[in-house]
């Protein structure tokens, strides 16, 4: 039997349970885009019924970017509040620090394709390096995150995120 993942769809309202990893490398941070936003993101994706958050993180670095990693440590928990489509959604979120397990895996500077899939549909998307030294410049979700990864806080962060 499949895992379905943790994501309940009421008539105006969605709950999603995600994990996300933090993978920095030579003071460079990998993100995913979408190509129909300007905006960057964590690599992870939904947590399945009966997955822990690390199972789930590990699969989807997987499945995204054909990586193995190892988990650190539990960098974040955030609740993030944002649009989705037409609706509302109340995220939990755990972010991991992250290392690759073999540098080779992936491409290690710029920008490359990629693509992830939610409910049977295929979303392309590119990964790209971003210089910590310039992450406040640009868009990221949640916004809220990014200056403990700029300090590189040693400490779990809890946060909220209101984008609604």
């Amino acid at each position: 039997m499949k895992k379905k993942d943790i994501l309940f769809k009421q008539d105006d309202f969605i709950f999603s349970y995600r994990a996300a990893g933090i993978l920095v490398h030579n003071n460079k941070i990998l993100m995913q885009k979408s190509k129909n936003d300007d905006g960057y993101s964590f690599i992870g994706g939904h947590v399945s019924s009966c997955e822990t958050s690390e199972e789930a993180l590990k699969r989807e670095y997987m499945e995204e970017l054909h990586a193995d990693i190892n988990i650190n440590n539990l960098f974040a928990i955030g609740e993030v509040f944002f649009p989705w489509k037409s609706k509302s959604c109340h995220q939990i979120s755990l972010y991991y620090k992250v290392e690759l397990k073999n540098l080779s895996d992936i491409q290690l500077n710029g920008t490359f394709p990629g693509y992830d899939e939610l409910n049977g549909k295929r979303y392309d998307l590119d990964f790209c390096w971003l210089d910590l030294n310039t992450l406040n410049a640009v868009k990221v979700y949640p916004v809220e995150l990014v200056p403990y990864i700029i300090e590189n806080s040693n400490n779990v962060v809890h946060f909220i995120s209101r984008q609604l």
